[in-house]
């Protein structure tokens, strides 16, 4: 059989094919900035990317910056580490830490991000590209939860009277949020008062709408509005309850059956369809809601995963080793 990882690498980017070999270029990289792209050789966008990872490598202005391409499949063990679920996905490293990810097929956000975090200066960009790209990341931020809530420190650590207060009345009236503290970054800090024409902190946002400070907060608890206005934590919980009941046995992976849209995806729904059960399917691209709630409801960080009469069995290593005992499909055909 043909070596399909040879479709991922390129001519100056450098394919890893073992464990030893990935510890051993980040460990030589230093403090200095590592692009990991964790590709696919089935799926074409891998190779697209790889060809825009490429000429980046090719860049002057990042000939510090080490680009290497990881097969997610055959290197399971590092997929599973940075929680790979599509292909592809870039994950960037500074001294072996993660310090961001993409996920998709984006070559201006991959462009985007490499330059933020080579910390190389770019001569030509201008002032006003900056903005832009503060403003984007600001979005970004603003809806990555249904309720956010941008303080100094955090609700264990508070670091003003104000933000103390607002997290105190968040979790009485039992409203779920995240946070994030304008102290660490001030970008975010100074950019944040001007995006939403808010002088102070903290700023409290449901939805991607910005609701006020502390003030406006107490104002709308005594009114009743804020619980009415905030999504609520149990609804979440009733609908996971739902899906993974909606038959006997349930699988949450990313795509579907016809066209999964990543490789682990891809091995489970084989496997099970060779078992022969029927089984129905939930895209956890579709919804983020479900895609992050699911983490914390059944206390399992990846996916794919499969539910039989409502009870988790595990991810692609527990199928994997279920069917090689001869135990799945006993499992599965009681069950259903």
């Amino acid at each position: 059989m043909a070596d399909t990882t040879n479709n991922l690498s390129s001519s100056s980017v450098e394919l890893i094919k073992d464990q030893s070999r990935f510890d051993k270029v980040l460990q030589d990289a230093g403090n200095h900035l590592v692009v990991v792209h964790f590709a696919a050789s089935w799926a074409e966008q891998c190779q697209q990317m790889g060809e825009v990872l490429n000429e980046l490598s090719k860049d002057p202005k990042f000939s510090h910056v080490t680009f290497i391409t990881v097969d997610a499949e055959s290197l399971a063990e590092v997929s599973y580490k940075y929680e790979i679920v599509a292909a592809p996905t870039f994950i960037f490293l500074k001294a072996g830490n993660k310090i961001d990810r993409l996920d998709g097929a984006n070559a201006a956000e991959l462009t985007a991000k490499v330059t933020k975090h080579s910390l190389i200066l770019v001569e030509d960009l201008t002032k006003s590209t900056a903005k832009q790209d503060l403003n984007e990341r600001l979005k970004q931020l603003i809806n990555s939860a249904p309720v956010m809530l941008f303080m100094k420190g955090s609700p264990a650590l508070p670091k003003c009277g104000f933000s103390r207060q607002i997290t105190q009345i968040l979790n009485e009236q039992g409203i779920k949020y995240s946070t994030f503290d304008i102290l660490e970054d001030d970008d975010v800090r100074q950019g944040l008062k001007s995006f939403s024409n808010w002088p102070t902190y903290p700023q409290l946002y449901i939805k991607g709408e910005l609701i006020g400070g502390l003030d406006v907060v107490k104002e709308m608890v005594e009114s009743g509005e804020l619980k009415d206005l905030a999504p609520k934590e149990e609804d979440l919980n009733t609908r996971l309850k739902k899906l993974i009941n909606q038959s006997p046995v349930v699988l949450f992976m990313k795509g579907s059956p016809s066209t999964p849209r990543c490789g682990f995806s891809k091995t489970i729904v084989g496997i099970l369809d060779e078992v022969g059960v029927p089984y129905t399917t939930f895209d956890i691209l579709s919804d983020d809601e479900v895609r992050q709630g699911l983490k914390v409801y059944s206390n399992w960080p990846t996916y794919p995963q499969v539910y039989v009469k409502g009870e988790l069995i595990g991810g692609l290593d527990v199928i994997k080793e279920m069917k090689e005992s001869g135990e799945l499909e006993s499992v599965l055909k009681e069950q259903a």
